[in-house]
């Protein structure tokens, strides 16, 4: 059987891509502005994450935003053992 779907190594994030999970839309309940975050955590490496939050704060979004749980993306990245730059790019623009 044929995988669906390759998996992509060390691809290339342009600005525009980037740009594109600003309108990243949540399920119907959930803070927009935590799920932006989320899904920019989860998808991007470190340096595009960092380049997406400047693009966030810069739309008016909420970094310390949180799930249903009152949880920040922030909390969920410190419990991941690879995420050191993810968690310092978050705090040096201002998540607590």
């Amino acid at each position: 059987m044929k995988k669906d779907k390759e998996k992509v190594l060390d691809e290339v994030w342009t600005e525009d891509r980037v740009r594109e999970f600003l309108s990243v839309e949540p399920k119907a309940g959930t803070n927009a502005d935590f799920h932006k975050l989320l899904k920019a955590y989860q998808s991007m490496r470190a340096d595009d994450f960092e380049l997406f939050i400047g693009m966030f704060l810069e739309s008016g979004g909420d970094i310390n935003a949180t799930d249903s749980a009152g949880r920040t993306v922030l909390s969920y990245a410190r419990e991941h053992r690879n995420s050191t730059e993810f968690v310092a790019a978050l705090e040096k623009n201002g998540a607590a």
